[in-house]
């Protein structure tokens, strides 16, 4: 994708960046570009006084706590560091706005968590080059990002899914290191903008029901730490991610950000985290104010730092790393401490930059023209496209061709835009937002619409709009959900029910349309899996899909699947399993993993994990491996044709599954092990080749291991041995591994970061 830059404005900054060198003087060997960045470093970081030290590692953001301040006898200017990019540039104006990040993740590819997160960087980066032009340094003006967010959906009533990438720890890893490496980008010297993986770790509800987050204590046994909370925060390391946010919560018993064990142990030491690591939003406040783990910001200032936690994000001025200058000179810490805690932010900043000329950096080039592009608008709509996830299709309604006479749009979603974003959404220019009846209304010569219900939460309900919307009416789209005023931060969910009226408003629509014999399309926007088992079984709903949270997409993205428009065909998968009812639900404060996710789930979901139609169908056959036996350490390449049997062209996400036949411990049911996305016209195969490394097959004992035994191998569009399954077949192989048990990080190449 080629992006527009301003010479004019890099010409701008050259020039007050060669007035800065004027007044300050140029002979500082941390503006030498051509010494290595860690003599730079030290330079810069040497020169401060241990109350500059201090303000840098204690003004994180946001509000009054933001920005960094300037050095000014250095020529240093302010940072802000509290910036969210999850999918597009957070309240910082106007900005393309991606589908949420638990779409995203369903459209299981690499290449477009890619692209999004790379249109995404160059967004940030050219607001931010505007703002410093302008000497803006409030928050959401800097180049240092808050995302992705990698936590494990381990429970279906989190108010925080929509931020996550599903359930599957290989699957989040994947994503993450696409996301890390898309926002980065390739330059051999500088970065576009930094990543920032959070929250570290074990953070997956409550937020709060039962009980606060603020206070929380996830109780984790070693195998599930290892085996599904930390494998992906790994990967996002090794992709070359710049920051890493410790989460609110304690891991058995200690403050995640005061948490040396794993700040220290875990992050630096095991994963070889070279970056820094920023609390979440008043975390190391709340270590004494709702953990009750220490007596005193003093005393929770020498614990997380000596810890590892670098930057406090906080909302107030005097916070705990403000009191550091205190606690060095009562002895409790050393300045040198202080010193190596600010090192990694100025190294990032040098990364990004800001002690270059800019002549030297092409980020620097990009201009505001890049935002809200026409190339940015068209990904939005092609990442939602790929997102949505077919769940039911009788008789072939879709897709269709049009020429009705009248369409009924109903519910809270139909006709709201603002309801279609989710949380940690950006900003965009209302024009570029279309809801599901603006995008479908050209189906129809004519529409209808009631929103039934006054918010999703859909406390008050008027169903004689309903009724009077869908009198008459060829079709019934109804649009369900949650949104984030049902599901988000700080709001878990009490159930899966359709909240408040919602089904009833559904089985209104079904039982006025039903005498008329006309289809109803039920569309729902939500994160966390529903309760739809009665739209499931009706068969007065026609088709269900679920969108998930698409944002200033929806509408145009809608028509093109509904239409199948320049061959768009669903091909999104279910990055969690939808339980078939609360009863197959373990408590939200209970964190073994033991009957959670499709790993170590045994019962029978209303929708599995990877599950998701389309329109055409596809033929498995030819699966073969490298090797039937092989030793430990030793990769494995499967392969296997994948046909289109169908009439139309469409999406297949192939999926690869292994389980253990005789493991001395407990393991997954089965795991997905790789997956690709491919594109196939009718009558067209393709042959598919994936390389199954080390990390993947180890088990975790006291450690990562690779134990000799049978593998099985399972490829498909879907998991293996599922009650509710498609029509195509999962193929099944095995290979044998041979030889004594050995140390996973004793494998030359483990597969971490590939």
């Amino acid at each position: 994708m080629a992006y527009n830059y301003n010479t004019n404005s890099m010409f701008q900054h050259a020039l007050y960046f060669a007035l800065l060198i004027l007044v300050v003087g140029a002979d500082f060997p941390f503006k030498n570009t051509s010494l290595p960045w860690d003599q730079r470093v030290d330079d810069l970081v040497g020169r401060l006084t241990l109350d500059e030290l201090v303000l840098q590692i204690s003004r994180g953001g946001a509000g009054e706590n933001g920005p960094a301040p300037a050095i000014e006898r250095l020529g240093i200017l302010p940072y802000q560091w509290n910036t969210e990019c999850l999918r597009g540039d957070v309240e910082a104006g106007n900005a393309t706005s991606f589908p949420q990040a638990i779409g995203l993740s369903a459209t299981f590819s690499r290449e477009l968590i890619f692209r999004m997160a790379e249109a995404t960087g160059v967004e940030v980066r050219a607001k931010h080059t505007s703002y410093m032009a302008d000497k803006n340094y409030g928050d959401h003006t800097g180049l240092s990002c808050f995302s992705p967010v990698i936590n494990i959906m381990r429970h279906p009533l989190w108010g925080r899914n929509q931020e996550t990438y599903g359930e599957d720890p290989y699957l989040s890893g994947e994503l993450a290191k696409s996301y890390v490496r898309g926002l980065q980008g390739n330059h051999p010297r500088y970065i576009r903008a930094n990543a920032g993986c959070k929250h570290f770790d074990a953070y997956a509800g409550p937020e709060n029901i039962p009980s606060s987050r603020f206070k929380f204590d996830a109780k984790v046994s070693d195998r599930d730490w290892q085996m599904t909370f930390l494998p992906q925060f790994r990967e996002c390391v090794k992709a070359g991610s710049y920051n890493i946010m410790c989460s609110y919560n304690s891991i058995n018993g200690i403050p995640a950000c005061a948490n040396k064990k794993l700040l220290t142990d875990i992050l630096r030491t095991e994963f070889g985290f070279k970056g820094y690591v920023v609390s979440d939003e008043l975390a190391l406040e709340f270590v004494s104010l709702d953990h009750q783990y220490t007596k005193s910001y003093e005393e929770t200032a020498v614990l997380a730092i000596k810890a590892g936690c670098n930057l406090d994000l906080s909302v107030f001025a005097n916070n705990v790393y403000m009191t550091s200058s205190k606690v060095v000179q009562s002895g409790n810490l050393t300045k040198e401490e202080i010193v190596n805690l600010t090192k990694p932010l100025f190294y990032t900043r040098m990364r990004l930059g800001e002690f270059d000329p800019p002549s030297m950096n092409p980020y620097m080039k990009l201009d505001l023209s890049n935002i809200q592009s026409k190339e940015h608008r068209a990904l939005s709509i092609e990442l939602a496209t790929k997102s949505y996830v077919l769940l039911k299709n009788d008789g072939n309604l879709l897709p269709m061709k049009g020429g009705l006479k009248k369409i009924a749009f109903v519910g809270p979603f139909a006709d709201s835009y603002k309801e279609l974003f989710g949380d940690y959404a950006p900003d965009p220019d209302p024009k570029f937002a279309k809801t599901p009846r603006q995008g479908l209304m050209k189906l129809a010569s004519n529409n209808s619409f009631a929103s039934g219900c006054t918010s999703p939460k859909c406390t008050i309900y008027d169903p004689t709009s309903v009724v009077l919307a869908v009198d008459g009416a060829d079709m019934a789209v109804v649009c369900l959900g949650t949104g984030a005023s049902v599901e988000a931060e700080s709001n878990d969910r009490s159930d899966m029910n359709l909240p408040g009226h919602q089904l009833q408003l559904l089985q209104d629509v079904v039982a006025k349309i039903q005498g008329n014999k006309k289809p109803v399309v039920l569309l729902l926007f939500n994160a966390g899996p529903l309760d739809i088992t009665w739209a499931v079984s009706n068969s007065g709903v026609q088709v269900i899909m679920e969108c998930f949270l698409p944002a200033q997409a929806t509408g145009d993205a809608l028509y093109q699947v509904f239409t199948n428009t320049n061959g768009v065909n669903p091909a999104g998968r279910l990055p969690a399993t939808w339980p078939a009812s609360m009863s197959q639900v373990l408590p939200i404060t209970n964190y073994t993993m033991k009957g959670r996710t499709y790993r170590y789930f045994d019962g029978d979901p209303l929708f599995p994990f990877g599950y998701g139609m389309s329109y055409t169908k596809f033929d498995y056959t030819q699966l073969t491996l490298s090797a039937s036996t092989i030793k430990p350490c030793d990769n494995v390449t499967v392969s296997v044709t994948v046909h289109n049997i169908g009439k139309l062209a469409g999406d297949e996400v192939v999926q690869v599954y292994i389980s253990w036949e005789k493991a001395s411990v407990p393991v997954p049911v089965h795991q997905l092990v790789e997956f690709s996305r491919t594109h196939l016209n009718p009558g067209q195969q393709a042959t598919v080749q994936f390389q199954l490394v080390p990390r993947v097959m180890a088990v975790y004992t006291d450690q990562e291991v690779i134990e000799p035994g049978k593998i099985n191998v399972f490829v498909g569009g879907q998991q293996p041995n599922q009650k509710v399954k498609l029509s195509s077949p999962v193929l099944n192989s095995s290979f044998v591994i041979q030889g004594e048990m050995t140390q996973l990080k004793s494998c030359k190449y483990p597969g971490w970061g590939n």
